[in-house]
């Protein structure tokens, strides 16, 4: 019977080039944090008597910068406002961020990986930040719906490519201003 050492280095070993080289690729997440978030509440306490329900506005958007070789900072910013007839009820600007770690990974992958997989893996923690400062704030706490960020990569890939074909295939921009 083999001990547990034999079963450790059988795994750790047998899946490694022979030349020691990791040539596997893999990615993940490291680690994530808040960076800055941002609670305002400017018309309390008259806010608290306001029966109108507030119109909320989501905004959200997705950056990625090279930290080396292997490491990425994935940034989803969100911006949150409800507002009423009577004012803003509460502003939440929030920037979460994570670490992730990219191993041979072909670049047409890792970029998916960075503007899709990523926000999406990072979105859970984000909202529970959202909803904490919201209901902090003295309101209901905002549990923002489920984000399809796959859905929106690929939305904004086609889009991309619409638009170079279009260049490329010579059309003709609308003109502006006066002829």
């Amino acid at each position: 019977m083999a001990d547990e050492g034999d079963v450790l280095t059988d795994l750790n070993m047998n899946h490694a080039a022979p030349n020691g080289a990791d040539t596997q690729p893999s990615a993940g997440v490291i680690t994530q944090y808040v960076k800055d978030l941002s609670v305002e509440n400017p018309n309390a306490p008259a806010v608290y008597q306001w029966t109108e329900q507030p119109q909320v506005d989501l905004q959200f958007n997705i950056g990625a910068e090279k930290v080396n070789e292997e490491v990425h900072e994935v940034e989803l910013k969100i911006n949150l406002t409800a507002k009423t007839g009577q004012g803003n009820a509460y502003l939440v600007e929030l920037s979460y961020c994570g670490l992730i770690g990219m191993r041979n990974i072909p670049e047409e992958h890792a970029h998916a990986f960075l503007y899709a997989e990523a926000p999406r893996l990072l979105f859970p923690f984000a909202r529970r930040v959202i909803a904490d400062a919201v209901r902090d704030a003295g309101f209901p706490p905002m549990l923002i719906d489920p984000i399809d960020f796959n859905g929106l990569y690929l939305q904004q890939l086609q889009a991309k490519q619409q638009q170079e074909a279009g260049a490329a295939g010579g059309d003709i921009p609308p003109a502006s201003g006066n002829a």
